[in-house]
């Protein structure tokens, strides 16, 4: 064969070769970035997703979720043709400056007085809440679902929506929290606790391991409820709802106190903080002209502290040296799913 003709066959073989590599660059590329365009991101699901930052149990913090996911923590699932926005978190992980508990939770942008008003609100269930920690301890197989949380003085929380399952129950509780904005040291401040379905924070387990008989009138894991959180005026309206269980309503006065005075105490206060020595009262004035600011998402109540140290708050979950992985493959994590949620301002409540 002459040399030309087996010039002309090499280029035509690397002209050939070079076509076909580039034509499988250019199919790569194309199903990458069709991939990428058929991706479903939390903000895709919750159009007020422009309005929130975010903290996740890993440590994580984002300030702008357009097009933000992250896998096992803030993510979308869909189940029967409804999108879902996952926030998942283990017991121990990377938690904020202020707490020992960790959160895959939004924070909200915008800060307002009780005075101006928000309004916020979430249609959720919850699929898992830690199946290990003490039964003695209030905060235990517990997670906050949403919060309202003030931003200056004590930074103290007005509302924290829980839900708690018990272990080997069917049924858990969703109930509501205020923490009392202290007058003077704030080492003296408590919770106290309403029940919306199920029980209020203060029923407990004999001991670490037994429980308090299942409430029939609970709400199940997957089963779907929602809440709006109204401030109007410096007056909270809450509002739970979930098919197959009744209405509930709420008001309380961010502007004025139930609890300044040592006899306004209520009894459940006296009972559940007796032995961590918490008395505290609350100023006058509530969070009048505080700056404060929405929670929602899946802030894990359930820790590795030892219930020795606070028999209210540390609960001595199984954490597996924070090893996340594990935590997640032996239950000790909480995942709450949102398929709805909004920001506003306050309106007028139109009370029945």
């Amino acid at each position: 064969m002459k040399r030309s003709t087996v010039k002309t066959a090499l280029g035509t073989l690397i002209s050939f070769s070079f076509l076909v590599l580039l034509s499988a660059c250019s199919s790569t590329t194309k199903k990458e970035k069709q991939a990428q365009r058929a991706a479903v991101y939390p903000s895709d699901v919750l159009p007020s997703m422009d309005q929130w930052k975010i903290l996740l149990g890993d440590g994580t913090y984002k300030d702008s979720l357009l097009n933000y996911a992250k896998k096992d923590y803030f993510y979308v699932e869909n189940e029967d043709q409804t999108n879902w926005v996952v926030y998942k978190t283990p017991n121990a992980g990377v938690s904020s400056k202020n707490s020992h508990n960790t959160r895959t939770e939004l924070g909200q942008i915008k800060e307002w007085t009780p005075e101006e008003g928000g309004k916020l609100n979430g249609t959720l269930k919850v699929q898992h809440v830690s199946t290990s920690g003490d039964a003695r301890v209030a905060a235990s197989y517990s997670v906050v679902v949403g919060q309202i949380h003030s931003h200056q003085g004590h930074e103290n929380e007005p509302l924290k929506i829980f839900y708690k399952k018990f272990p080997g129950h069917e049924k858990g509780s969703v109930f509501w929290n205020y923490e009392i904005n202290t007058q003077g040291s704030n080492s003296g401040r408590w919770d106290y606790s309403t029940a919306v379905w199920g029980y209020d924070m203060s029923v407990l387990g004999a001991s670490p391991d037994s429980y308090p008989e299942e409430f029939e009138d609970g709400i199940a894991l997957g089963e779907e409820f929602s809440y709006e959180v109204n401030v109007f005026e410096g007056i909270m309206y809450l509002t739970f709802t979930s098919d197959g269980h009744p209405t509930q309503r709420f008001t309380k006065n961010l502007l004025k106190s139930e609890f300044a005075k040592k006899e306004d105490m209520p009894q459940q206060i006296k009972t559940l903080y007796a032995a961590i020595g918490r008395d505290g009262v609350e100023r006058e004035n509530a969070y009048a002209g505080e700056l404060q600011f929405f929670k929602q998402g899946a802030y894990n109540q359930t820790n590795g502290k030892s219930p020795e140290d606070n028999i209210v708050w540390s609960t001595g979950s199984a954490v597996y040296g924070g090893d996340i992985e594990q935590q997640y493959a032996n239950g000790s994590f909480t995942e709450v799913w949102f398929s709805a949620g909004s920001l506003g301002p306050g309106t007028k409540p139109e009370l029945e």
